[in-house]
Parts: C-alpha cells; sequence; structure tokens
C-alpha cells in the first residue's frame, strides 16, 4: 500500500480558497477509502484569495472566532495554515467518520514554500498536483488569507518579510 502512495503538492497563490479545499478533501477522501493513503501539501496558503468584498470578509470571519469560549470552543484559528485546514476539515465527515479524520491527518499546510519543496525537482513520491479545473481569472473583489489574518490580529510579519525578500 505505502509504495503506491502519493505526496500531492498545490501551490495556493491566486487561487480561491473554498475551491482547493473542497478539491483536496474529495481527493483524500477518495484515497483513503480506497486504501491508498495518499497525502497532500499546500504552500503559499497566505496567498490563496476569498472573493468577496473586503468589508463582509473581515466582519465573517471576525464573528467566527469571536464566537468561541476560551475554554470550551469552538475554536477557530487566526493564522493562515490553520484557516485553511480548518475549512478543509469542514468539507470532511470530521466528526461522524474515522476516514474524515484520517484524511485530514493527511493533509499538511504551509505558510511559505518549505525549502525542500521550493526546487524545480521534487522529492520521490511527491507529484505536482492538478489544479486546472479550481484556478480561475481573479474575481473582481477579494482579499487574500494572509491580508484576513493580519486584521484578525496574527502575527504577519512571519509571511510578509518572506514575501519581500524573495
Amino acid at each position: 500500500m505505502d509504495s503506491a502512495s502519493k505526496t500531492y503538492v498545490y501551490d495556493a497563490t491566486d487561487v480561491v480558497m473554498g475551491r482547493l479545499a473542497s478539491k483536496v478533501a474529495s481527493e483524500l477522501l477518495k484515497s483513503h477509502q480506497s486504501g491508498i493513503n495518499d497525502k497532500v501539501v499546500i504552500i503559499n496558503v497566505e496567498n490563496s484569495i476569498i472573493s468577496g468584498r473586503k468589508e463582509r470578509i473581515i466582519k465573517d470571519y471576525k464573528t467566527r472566532y469571536e464566537l468561541n469560549h476560551p475554554r470550551k470552543g469552538p475554536f477557530y484559528p487566526r493564522m493562515p495554515d490553520r484557516i485553511f485546514k480548518r475549512s478543509i476539515r469542514g468539507m470532511l465527515p470530521y466528526q461522524k467518520k474515522s476516514s474524515g479524520r484520517s484524511a485530514l491527518k493527511a493533509v499538511r499546510c504551509e505558510i511559505g514554500c518549505p525549502s525542500h519543496l521550493s526546487g524545480d525537482k521534487l522529492p520521490d513520491n511527491h507529484v505536482l498536483g492538478d489544479l486546472s479545473e479550481v484556478k480561475k481569472s481573479l474575481p473582481e473583489k477579494f482579499m487574500r488569507l494572509g491580508e484576513i489574518s493580519i486584521e484578525m490580529g496574527a502575527p504577519g510579519h512571519r509571511w510578509n518579510k518572506k514575501r519581500g525578500s524573495a
């Protein structure tokens, strides 16, 4: 089983977060239910986009974040990698089936691009994911996930300094 499993790498730059999250969720569910155990790494999640008016997006995310009780939850993250993973979790049968939980464990969301994935040649068993069905032209009104995180109080210096040096 392990020899057939692959690690798919998706670059989330300029891709609508919900489209990519639903594609990743459905792929992982299919692979885990067939026993293949594929993994997914999503890089540059801070550059993924959410379509809509800026005021509405910020209001929605802040409302969701402030909804929780500090000890009891529900817990909504502020960091872009955790927001992305939480959106994938919302598309999986996370609380009802073990396949949803194991599929979520196979997802890794990265701020920026890790050094072992940044070159032209990917490591063994790593494959670039096909974004042709989710990559569309940029909408008129949108916001990047990194900007949303900064508005919610996340430390934006973690990903902004990487963008400036590159």
